[in-house]
Protein backbone atom coordinates (compact mmCIF):
# COMPACT_ATOMS: atom_id res chain seq x y z
CA UNK A 1 0.00 0.00 0.00
CA UNK A 2 1.18 3.57 -0.97
CA UNK A 3 2.20 5.97 1.84
CA UNK A 4 -1.04 7.61 2.67
CA UNK A 5 -0.84 11.30 5.04
CA UNK A 6 -3.40 12.53 6.95
CA UNK A 7 -6.40 14.51 5.28
CA UNK A 8 -7.62 15.24 8.56
CA UNK A 9 -5.72 15.51 11.73
CA UNK A 10 -7.77 14.26 14.48
CA UNK A 11 -5.07 14.09 17.29
CA UNK A 12 -2.44 16.69 17.88
CA UNK A 13 1.01 15.28 18.08
CA UNK A 14 2.38 18.16 20.10
CA UNK A 15 0.15 18.24 22.84
CA UNK A 16 -1.30 15.17 24.90
CA UNK A 17 -5.73 15.06 25.05
CA UNK A 18 -7.69 13.14 27.61
CA UNK A 19 -10.37 10.44 25.77
CA UNK A 20 -12.80 8.33 27.39
CA UNK A 21 -13.64 4.79 27.08
CA UNK A 22 -17.22 3.42 27.87
CA UNK A 23 -18.80 1.94 29.81
CA UNK A 24 -18.22 4.69 32.08
CA UNK A 25 -18.70 3.51 35.24
CA UNK A 26 -16.40 1.05 37.83
CA UNK A 27 -17.77 -2.42 38.05
CA UNK A 28 -17.05 -5.96 39.27
CA UNK A 29 -16.65 -9.18 36.74
CA UNK A 30 -16.77 -8.79 32.97
CA UNK A 31 -20.35 -7.24 32.33
CA UNK A 32 -21.01 -3.37 33.23
CA UNK A 33 -24.75 -1.96 33.66
CA UNK A 34 -24.51 0.06 31.07
CA UNK A 35 -27.65 2.20 32.64
CA UNK A 36 -28.60 4.50 29.28
CA UNK A 37 -29.30 7.42 31.23
CA UNK A 38 -26.18 6.94 33.27
CA UNK A 39 -23.89 6.97 30.47
CA UNK A 40 -25.63 9.40 28.19
CA UNK A 41 -25.44 11.96 31.47
CA UNK A 42 -21.66 11.29 31.68
CA UNK A 43 -20.69 11.62 28.32
CA UNK A 44 -22.73 14.70 27.61
CA UNK A 45 -20.47 15.63 30.92
CA UNK A 46 -17.09 14.74 29.20
CA UNK A 47 -18.04 16.41 26.33
CA UNK A 48 -18.88 20.13 28.19
CA UNK A 49 -15.54 19.30 30.37
CA UNK A 50 -13.20 19.17 27.74
CA UNK A 51 -12.49 15.42 27.29
CA UNK A 52 -11.44 15.23 23.91
CA UNK A 53 -13.15 11.71 22.31
CA UNK A 54 -15.76 8.95 23.65
CA UNK A 55 -14.02 5.59 22.71
CA UNK A 56 -16.29 2.39 22.48
CA UNK A 57 -15.01 -1.26 21.73
CA UNK A 58 -15.60 -4.02 19.61
CA UNK A 59 -16.39 -7.44 21.00
CA UNK A 60 -18.41 -9.57 19.37
CA UNK A 61 -18.84 -12.11 21.83
CA UNK A 62 -18.40 -12.80 25.18
CA UNK A 63 -15.32 -15.19 26.00
CA UNK A 64 -15.03 -16.11 29.20
CA UNK A 65 -11.00 -16.19 28.85
CA UNK A 66 -11.36 -12.54 28.94
CA UNK A 67 -12.88 -10.24 31.98
CA UNK A 68 -14.82 -7.46 29.84
CA UNK A 69 -17.37 -7.30 26.66
CA UNK A 70 -16.61 -3.97 26.25
CA UNK A 71 -20.01 -1.35 26.38
CA UNK A 72 -21.87 -4.48 25.54
CA UNK A 73 -24.01 -2.72 22.33
CA UNK A 74 -22.95 -2.79 18.61
CA UNK A 75 -19.90 -0.12 18.29
CA UNK A 76 -21.80 1.40 15.08
CA UNK A 77 -25.46 1.79 16.61
CA UNK A 78 -23.94 2.68 19.82
CA UNK A 79 -21.70 5.45 18.55
CA UNK A 80 -24.84 6.83 16.72
CA UNK A 81 -26.48 6.86 19.53
CA UNK A 82 -23.66 9.19 21.36
CA UNK A 83 -23.24 11.27 18.78
CA UNK A 84 -26.98 12.14 18.35
CA UNK A 85 -27.14 13.11 21.65
CA UNK A 86 -23.73 15.15 22.19
CA UNK A 87 -22.45 18.25 20.21
CA UNK A 88 -18.96 18.09 18.99
CA UNK A 89 -16.99 15.32 21.07
CA UNK A 90 -15.06 13.15 18.80
CA UNK A 91 -16.28 9.63 18.61
CA UNK A 92 -13.60 6.55 18.48
CA UNK A 93 -13.46 2.85 18.19
CA UNK A 94 -10.44 1.26 20.07
CA UNK A 95 -10.43 -0.88 18.77
CA UNK A 96 -12.68 -2.27 15.60
CA UNK A 97 -11.27 -5.89 14.96
CA UNK A 98 -11.37 -5.74 10.85
CA UNK A 99 -10.39 -9.40 9.92
CA UNK A 100 -13.80 -10.38 11.28
CA UNK A 101 -15.84 -7.17 9.57
CA UNK A 102 -17.04 -7.16 6.21
CA UNK A 103 -15.00 -3.99 4.49
CA UNK A 104 -18.07 -2.63 2.59
CA UNK A 105 -20.17 -2.99 5.75
CA UNK A 106 -17.27 -1.76 7.74
CA UNK A 107 -16.38 1.21 5.27
CA UNK A 108 -20.58 1.93 4.96
CA UNK A 109 -20.95 2.20 8.59
CA UNK A 110 -18.06 4.47 9.13
CA UNK A 111 -18.63 6.56 6.43
CA UNK A 112 -22.31 6.86 7.44
CA UNK A 113 -21.33 8.36 10.85
CA UNK A 114 -18.68 10.72 9.01
CA UNK A 115 -21.35 12.07 7.28
CA UNK A 116 -23.90 12.73 9.65
CA UNK A 117 -21.69 13.70 11.89
CA UNK A 118 -18.44 15.95 10.30
CA UNK A 119 -15.32 15.85 11.81
CA UNK A 120 -16.27 13.50 14.67
CA UNK A 121 -15.15 10.12 13.66
CA UNK A 122 -11.49 8.26 13.80
CA UNK A 123 -11.27 4.61 14.03
CA UNK A 124 -8.29 2.35 15.92
CA UNK A 125 -8.23 -0.97 14.23
CA UNK A 126 -7.19 -4.18 15.77
CA UNK A 127 -6.78 -7.76 14.45
CA UNK A 128 -8.89 -9.16 17.66
CA UNK A 129 -7.04 -11.45 20.48
CA UNK A 130 -9.80 -13.30 21.22
CA UNK A 131 -9.28 -16.79 19.62
CA UNK A 132 -12.69 -18.07 20.35
CA UNK A 133 -14.29 -15.45 17.60
CA UNK A 134 -12.58 -16.45 14.38
CA UNK A 135 -14.56 -19.71 14.18
CA UNK A 136 -17.99 -18.02 14.99
CA UNK A 137 -16.92 -16.02 11.91
CA UNK A 138 -15.63 -19.01 9.99
CA UNK A 139 -12.11 -16.82 9.40
CA UNK A 140 -8.54 -18.22 10.03
CA UNK A 141 -7.44 -16.69 13.40
CA UNK A 142 -3.44 -17.81 11.63
CA UNK A 143 -4.00 -15.25 9.27
CA UNK A 144 -5.58 -12.70 10.87
CA UNK A 145 -2.55 -9.82 10.29
CA UNK A 146 -2.32 -10.70 6.43
CA UNK A 147 -6.28 -10.35 6.72
CA UNK A 148 -5.86 -7.12 8.64
CA UNK A 149 -3.63 -5.61 6.38
CA UNK A 150 -5.58 -6.35 3.76
CA UNK A 151 -9.10 -4.76 4.74
CA UNK A 152 -7.03 -1.79 5.52
CA UNK A 153 -6.36 -1.49 2.02
CA UNK A 154 -9.77 -2.33 0.84
CA UNK A 155 -11.00 0.86 3.28
CA UNK A 156 -9.22 3.19 1.58
CA UNK A 157 -10.01 2.16 -1.48
CA UNK A 158 -13.48 2.09 -1.09
CA UNK A 159 -13.69 5.54 0.82
CA UNK A 160 -11.59 7.38 -1.88
CA UNK A 161 -11.90 5.62 -5.01
CA UNK A 162 -14.50 5.81 -7.56
CA UNK A 163 -15.91 2.18 -8.93
CA UNK A 164 -12.93 0.63 -7.05
CA UNK A 165 -10.80 -2.69 -7.37
CA UNK A 166 -10.36 -5.29 -4.80
CA UNK A 167 -10.01 -9.39 -4.05
CA UNK A 168 -9.84 -10.42 -0.91
CA UNK A 169 -11.39 -13.49 1.13
CA UNK A 170 -14.83 -11.60 1.83
CA UNK A 171 -14.91 -11.29 -2.17
CA UNK A 172 -14.35 -8.76 -5.09
CA UNK A 173 -15.26 -5.98 -7.02
CA UNK A 174 -13.90 -5.42 -10.54
CA UNK A 175 -15.49 -1.29 -10.44
CA UNK A 176 -18.40 -2.44 -11.94
CA UNK A 177 -19.82 -0.95 -9.16
CA UNK A 178 -19.14 2.30 -6.78
CA UNK A 179 -19.06 2.50 -2.92
CA UNK A 180 -21.82 4.97 -1.50
CA UNK A 181 -21.46 7.12 0.76
CA UNK A 182 -17.78 8.56 0.49
CA UNK A 183 -16.51 10.20 3.77
CA UNK A 184 -16.68 13.61 3.20
CA UNK A 185 -12.85 13.85 2.94
CA UNK A 186 -13.01 10.61 1.47
CA UNK A 187 -10.99 9.63 4.15
CA UNK A 188 -11.30 8.57 7.81
CA UNK A 189 -8.11 8.07 10.45
CA UNK A 190 -6.75 4.20 11.16
CA UNK A 191 -5.00 3.86 13.91
CA UNK A 192 -3.55 0.73 14.54
CA UNK A 193 -3.66 -1.18 17.51
CA UNK A 194 -0.42 -3.06 19.02
CA UNK A 195 0.69 -5.15 16.17
CA UNK A 196 -1.78 -6.76 14.66
CA UNK A 197 -1.47 -10.22 15.19
CA UNK A 198 2.47 -9.97 14.50
CA UNK A 199 2.95 -6.85 11.67
CA UNK A 200 5.96 -5.00 11.93
CA UNK A 201 6.44 -1.25 12.66
CA UNK A 202 7.71 0.10 9.31
CA UNK A 203 4.16 -1.39 7.70
CA UNK A 204 2.19 0.27 10.54
CA UNK A 205 3.54 3.87 10.34
CA UNK A 206 3.59 3.61 6.80
CA UNK A 207 0.17 2.66 6.95
CA UNK A 208 -1.63 3.60 10.02
CA UNK A 209 -2.84 7.14 10.92
CA UNK A 210 -1.61 6.78 14.42
CA UNK A 211 -0.30 4.00 16.80
CA UNK A 212 -2.39 2.79 19.98
CA UNK A 213 0.00 0.69 22.22
CA UNK A 214 -0.99 -0.69 25.47
CA UNK A 215 0.29 0.62 29.41
CA UNK A 216 3.62 -0.12 30.08
CA UNK A 217 6.36 1.42 32.71
CA UNK A 218 7.49 4.47 31.62
CA UNK A 219 11.06 3.38 30.59
CA UNK A 220 9.34 0.73 28.15
CA UNK A 221 6.77 3.18 27.03
CA UNK A 222 9.53 6.03 26.05
CA UNK A 223 11.78 3.26 23.77
CA UNK A 224 8.68 2.19 22.38
CA UNK A 225 7.73 5.95 21.27
CA UNK A 226 11.04 6.29 20.30
CA UNK A 227 10.62 3.30 18.09
CA UNK A 228 7.42 4.86 16.94
CA UNK A 229 9.41 8.15 15.61
CA UNK A 230 12.28 6.49 14.03
CA UNK A 231 9.69 4.59 12.23
CA UNK A 232 8.30 7.26 10.91
CA UNK A 233 11.48 9.68 10.32
CA UNK A 234 12.70 6.56 8.62
CA UNK A 235 10.14 6.80 5.69
CA UNK A 236 10.13 10.38 5.61
CA UNK A 237 6.31 10.49 7.67
CA UNK A 238 4.98 13.43 9.79
CA UNK A 239 4.89 12.68 12.83
CA UNK A 240 1.57 10.87 14.14
CA UNK A 241 -0.25 10.31 17.53
CA UNK A 242 0.51 7.00 19.84
CA UNK A 243 -2.06 6.29 21.73
CA UNK A 244 -2.62 4.96 25.53
CA UNK A 245 -5.19 3.73 27.38
CA UNK A 246 -5.00 5.20 31.32
CA UNK A 247 -6.51 2.72 34.33
CA UNK A 248 -7.08 5.05 37.21
CA UNK A 249 -8.81 5.30 39.93
CA UNK A 250 -8.83 8.77 41.27
CA UNK A 251 -8.80 9.21 44.71
CA UNK A 252 -10.77 12.16 46.99
CA UNK A 253 -7.37 13.43 48.69
CA UNK A 254 -5.50 15.24 45.82
CA UNK A 255 -2.01 14.75 47.22
CA UNK A 256 -2.33 10.99 47.13
CA UNK A 257 0.86 9.08 46.23
CA UNK A 258 -0.07 6.83 43.32
CA UNK A 259 -0.32 3.04 44.20
CA UNK A 260 0.15 0.31 41.05
CA UNK A 261 -3.40 -1.61 40.10
CA UNK A 262 -4.26 -3.48 37.36
CA UNK A 263 -2.53 -2.06 34.19
CA UNK A 264 -2.84 1.17 35.97
CA UNK A 265 -2.59 3.85 39.11
CA UNK A 266 -4.66 4.88 41.81
CA UNK A 267 -3.16 8.27 42.95
CA UNK A 268 -4.21 11.57 43.61
CA UNK A 269 -5.37 14.68 41.27
CA UNK A 270 -1.41 16.11 41.91
CA UNK A 271 0.03 12.64 41.08
CA UNK A 272 -2.10 12.61 37.99
CA UNK A 273 -1.22 15.57 36.51
CA UNK A 274 2.60 14.30 37.13
CA UNK A 275 1.88 11.41 35.19
CA UNK A 276 0.40 13.03 32.37
CA UNK A 277 3.17 15.59 31.91
CA UNK A 278 5.30 13.01 32.41
CA UNK A 279 3.78 10.55 29.18
CA UNK A 280 3.44 14.20 27.12
CA UNK A 281 7.34 14.95 27.44
CA UNK A 282 8.08 10.95 26.64
CA UNK A 283 5.77 11.58 23.18
CA UNK A 284 2.26 9.75 24.18
CA UNK A 285 -0.72 12.19 22.58
CA UNK A 286 -3.65 10.84 23.95
CA UNK A 287 -4.45 9.40 26.94
CA UNK A 288 -8.12 6.82 26.75
CA UNK A 289 -9.28 7.54 30.48
CA UNK A 290 -10.68 3.79 31.72
CA UNK A 291 -13.28 4.31 34.78
CA UNK A 292 -13.17 0.18 35.49
CA UNK A 293 -11.49 0.43 38.41
CA UNK A 294 -12.55 3.77 40.54
CA UNK A 295 -13.55 3.74 43.56
CA UNK A 296 -15.53 6.95 43.24
CA UNK A 297 -18.82 8.37 42.04
CA UNK A 298 -18.07 8.73 37.95
CA UNK A 299 -19.64 12.27 37.96
CA UNK A 300 -16.89 13.56 40.88
CA UNK A 301 -14.21 12.14 39.05
CA UNK A 302 -14.71 13.92 35.39
CA UNK A 303 -16.01 17.01 37.05
CA UNK A 304 -12.41 16.74 38.71
CA UNK A 305 -10.81 15.99 35.76
CA UNK A 306 -12.14 18.41 33.27
CA UNK A 307 -11.37 21.15 36.02
CA UNK A 308 -8.91 20.78 37.84
CA UNK A 309 -6.49 18.50 35.24
CA UNK A 310 -7.16 19.27 31.90
CA UNK A 311 -6.46 22.68 31.94
CA UNK A 312 -2.66 21.51 32.86
CA UNK A 313 -2.61 19.53 30.05
CA UNK A 314 -4.06 22.68 27.73
CA UNK A 315 -0.82 24.87 29.10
Amino acid sequence: MANFLNHQIMIATDKLSLGLLFPIEAFEGPVPRMDKHAQIALAQQAEALGFHTLWVRDVPLFDPNFRDVGQIYDPWVYLAHIASLTQHIKLGTASMVLPLRHPIHFAKAAASIDCLFPGRLHLGVASGDRAIEYPAFAKPYASRSVDFMRQMETLRKLWSEDFPHYDTSFGKMQGEADFIPKPLNKHIPLYVTGHAGGINLDWIATNGDGWIYYPREFTYTKNIIQNWKDALKKHNLPDKPYIQPLHIDLVEDPNAEPINIELGFRLGRNAFIDLLQTLKLIGVSHGIFIAKFCSRPLDEVLDEIGKEVIPYMND
